[in-house]
């Protein structure tokens, strides 16, 4: 299953989420993410749908290794891209937004380059 943009963020925000060291359930999603339950909640679905997603008995969700891959591979996008427009003498609050809009759509290739880059 092909996931769109807004499928990629929620894993991503999952973790992030978890890498605080809190479990995470579909309330923290809403308001780390500032999207309505109902969003989140349909959302989730798909994704626990998809595989990339289970929830426990209580709610708290954990990634599975496809979702964690995927998420593991935005973060690691952002974080670098971020990184790279700061450098680059870009504000960080700019940064992360553009950041967050350029993870989804860059291609393996050009970040791949980006990232050769930033490691001189």
């Amino acid at each position: 299953m092909r996931l769109q943009e807004s499928g990629e963020m929620y894993l991503e925000s999952i973790f992030v989420l978890n890498k605080q060291g809190k479990p995470v359930r579909s309330v923290d999603v809403c308001e780390y993410m500032g999207y309505s339950k109902p969003s989140v909640s349909r959302a989730m679905s798909l994704l626990k749908q998809g595989g990339f997603v289970i929830a426990d008995s209580d709610g708290y969700l954990s990634l599975t290794d496809s979702g964690l891959e995927i998420a593991e591979k935005m973060y690691e996008r952002h974080t670098i891209i971020s990184s790279f427009l700061t450098s680059l003498g870009v504000d960080e609050k700019t940064a992360s937004e553009d950041a967050c809009k350029i993870e989804h759509d860059i291609s393996d290739a050009s970040f791949e380059a980006i990232k050769r880059f930033s490691n001189k």
